[in-house]
């Protein structure tokens, strides 16, 4: 007896993901179609910014662009998406079309000025996005690649995408955007009444508490999980929006520090790993520092000494005399320091103390004998050594 089987119904992940795929090709072929594949140069950086609604994403928008040195504008969705029929959708706690909202963007991130790095606000916000997400990052390693070995391959950098997500909850949500309604009726009608300033938008959102937590739930259930799911592809981050602002864009800056080997195309890391990090030397300059110091009396005791002589005969009179600047600037001719290692002794023995000290050799040519017959002119080297010396100067309380 023969059996049949039967095919599993669809998921409706499945069905996102087939959606997705049929609304980037669309979307991607227009697209190349109308710019050209080797015009297709889109941003190297990506900074994503999810949130919940009156978690702080335009005031972070704005911190965000200034400690990455950002100087194009934040593409935000919402503003993108400015038609009569999307302005509709959105009143009511809903939100537009995703192919819709992808063809904007690719349109809007292939102009020159977002070149090198943009902020988004608002994008992905669905699973569907999501997936198109993840295949415009495909598209832009394939073009990567293509491009790689050709004069144009500067155009097509190393791709890097930043998922920040700024999170508070349903209670302190709707708070924020209740409040925000009372300050926008508050300032428009200043601005009405004075005509100086610009009108911001009263959304209805802002002063239905029903209309706010559907706008805050529809967040949790779509935008949330969708931004989540990149946690494992992307660079993650996720940012406690209830503290103080202070706290908050400094957990940002925490996040987006500063890593090569994330942002550095993988060649050029490859370069310049082998160079050690400042952080890795500073681990151990403690430990260095003593280990020279103890090792100088043992290996070279006369040198050390005269070293310190110097140092306390004619160096520590002149800073004790500017003290209040913290600044002293001392000049000798001494051959002591024709020795390199009495140069690295006085440097050990000014860190050791405080001190921040550096020096510079001025070398000159001075005439020493003329000779008549010959009109040749014999000269010496003049070695002056210019000693900085650094430290915390005195605090004077000044009227």
């Amino acid at each position: 007896m023969s059996s049949t089987s039967i095919p599993s119904p669809k998921t409706n992940a499945d069905l996102e993901i087939k959606d997705a795929q049929l609304i980037f090709n669309r979307v991607w072929r227009e697209i190349e179609h109308d710019y050209g594949r080797e015009k297709l140069h889109f941003p190297k950086e990506l900074i994503l910014l999810g949130g919940a609604p009156g978690s702080g994403k335009g005031t972070n928008t704005a911190f965000i662009c200034k400690i990455r040195g950002i100087t194009a504008p934040p593409i935000v969705i919402s503003a993108l998406l400015d038609s009569p029929e999307a302005k509709k959708i959105k009143e009511n706690g809903g939100m537009v079309g995703d192919e819709e909202v992808l063809r904007l963007l690719l349109r809007e991130l292939l102009q020159p000025e977002f070149r090198d790095s943009v902020v988004l606000d608002g994008f992905p916000r669905t699973k569907v996005q999501v997936e198109c997400l993840k295949l415009f990052y495909d598209q832009m390693l394939i073009l990567r690649r293509e491009f790689a070995d050709t004069p144009m391959a500067h155009y097509f950098r190393q791709p890097i995408f930043h998922i920040m997500v700024l999170f508070v909850d349903e209670a302190e949500s709707i708070a924020r955007q209740l409040k925000r309604g009372r300050e926008a009726i508050i300032h428009n009608d200043e601005v009405r009444q004075s005509g100086v300033g610009e009108l911001v938008e009263e959304r209805a959102t802002d002063f239905d508490p029903e209309l706010a937590r559907n706008r805050y739930r529809t967040f949790k259930e779509k935008t949330y999980d969708a931004l989540l799911s990149l946690k494992q592809i992307f660079h993650y981050h996720f940012i406690n929006a209830q503290a103080p602002m202070e706290v908050v864009q400094q957990n940002i800056i925490n996040e987006l520090d500063y890593q090569s080997s994330l942002e550095l195309d993988p060649r050029t890391y490859d370069m310049l790993k082998h160079v050690p990090l400042a952080d890795e030397i500073v681990i151990h300059a403690r430990q260095e520092l003593v280990k020279r110091l103890d090792s100088y009396p043992v290996e070279n005791e006369y040198l050390f000494k005269q070293v310190l002589e110097f140092v306390q005969d004619k160096m520590m009179p002149i800073i004790k005399r500017y003290a209040v600047s913290g600044r002293a600037m001392i000049n000798t001719e001494d051959p002591l320091f024709e020795s390199g290692l009495a140069i690295t002794m006085l440097i050990d023995l000014f860190s050791e103390r405080g001190f921040r000290a550096s020096m510079d050799i001025h070398r000159q040519e001075i005439p020493q004998r003329f000779d008549i017959s010959t009109g040749e002119i014999e000269t010496r080297e003049k070695r002056v050594y210019r000693i900085m010396v650094l430290f915390n100067g005195s605090q004077i309380r000044r009227g």
